[in-house]
């Protein structure tokens, strides 16, 4: 089972409303996991976070459920575009059910547990918001 944010990464990805680009071989890439890097100036990063604990009811049926969470930060050198970014984010992932990932992992449901909100501006004044997803899958 990958890590919630390799996953999520994918799914961000697919959403080509998004405009977001994971690949390292690719110029102009701008989505990143666990580290926000100094450049580029606009870019989204998605943290794995403390979530709930593993369900205990169904276990040796192969049917445990795990609820971690991410945090997605939007970082971008204009308010109104970050915030319209972080907004798509929001409705891209909320309410998406019952997806399978490539490693088999099925998501019964993704959706939003707060935000979209600002966090701050950065040393070279650029925006950041950050919004939180809470996760059941197996």
């Amino acid at each position: 089972m990958n890590s919630p944010s390799e996953d999520i990464k994918d799914m961000l990805v697919a959403d080509t409303a998004l405009n977001l680009v994971f690949d390292p071989e690719i110029e102009g890439r701008n989505l990143f996991i666990a580290v926000e890097p100094t450049a580029p100036k606009n870019c989204v990063t998605i943290f794995d976070t403390i979530g709930g604990s593993p369900q205990l009811t169904l276990a040796g049926k192969g049917e445990n459920y795990y609820y971690p969470s991410v945090q997605i930060r939007v970082r971008n050198t204009g308010y109104v575009a970050g915030w319209a970014l972080i907004q798509k984010i929001r409705t891209s992932l909320h309410g998406r059910a019952q997806e399978t990932c490539n490693d088999g992992t099925l998501y019964s449901v993704i959706y939003c547990s707060s935000g979209p909100a600002f966090l701050d501006w950065d040393e070279n004044s650029r925006v950041r918001f950050v919004i939180n997803f809470n996760i059941q899958r197996r």
